[in-house]
């Protein structure tokens, strides 16, 4: 099984291009900063990061074109994909990618604002997948949830029977 899960934050701007072609298909690249912790011999904790590159295919690359942005904390579903080419020099060069599966946000945008990521995407409160649920047969909207300081939407009292996943 080749499974790979990752949480990190993008350290640049995703790079996306498309391919060449009738159908161009959208491919963006981007590395993850993943924490690695360890303890060190004298007791202390030592943190670093691993620096992983992801590739991404299609509707993930333009996700990830449109709504990922330095900084963003991430999680990430993919398997690893190991190639080699040979370059100007005549050298062979090994690589190795994660080809993501699946990405989604690990934070809210107020906690990566907290964080210096201040570049756009409409991602707070799930506005981000696009559609929202709205039950034809209720008399009255329910009322608005409001934003507790987490940055994640607080779900209001009463509203258990119009949720459709009872």
């Amino acid at each position: 099984m080749n499974k790979v899960i990752l949480m990190g934050r993008l350290t640049r701007e995703p790079d996306v291009r498309y391919s060449a072609g009738e159908n161009a298909t959208a491919v963006a690249r981007y590395t993850l900063a993943v924490d690695r912790r360890f303890a060190r011999r004298d007791g202390g904790n030592e943190q670093t990061a691993d620096f992983i590159g992801c590739v991404a295919f299609g509707r993930q690359a333009e996700f990830a074109e449109k709504y990922l942005h330095q900084g963003t904390k991430i999680a990430i579903t993919g398997r690893i994909q190991t190639g080699s080419y040979t370059n100007r020099e005549g050298q062979r060069v090994y690589t190795t990618d994660v080809v993501v599966e699946e990405q989604e946000f690990a934070e809210s945008k107020n906690a990566s604002a907290d964080n210096g990521n201040y570049g756009g995407g409409n991602f707070g409160g799930g506005n981000y997948g696009g559609g929202s649920y709205q039950r034809q047969s209720s008399p009255a909207p329910a009322p608005a949830p409001s934003a507790s300081p987490d940055g994640f939407m607080n779900i209001p009292d009463g509203i258990d029977e119009e949720l459709p996943f009872n």
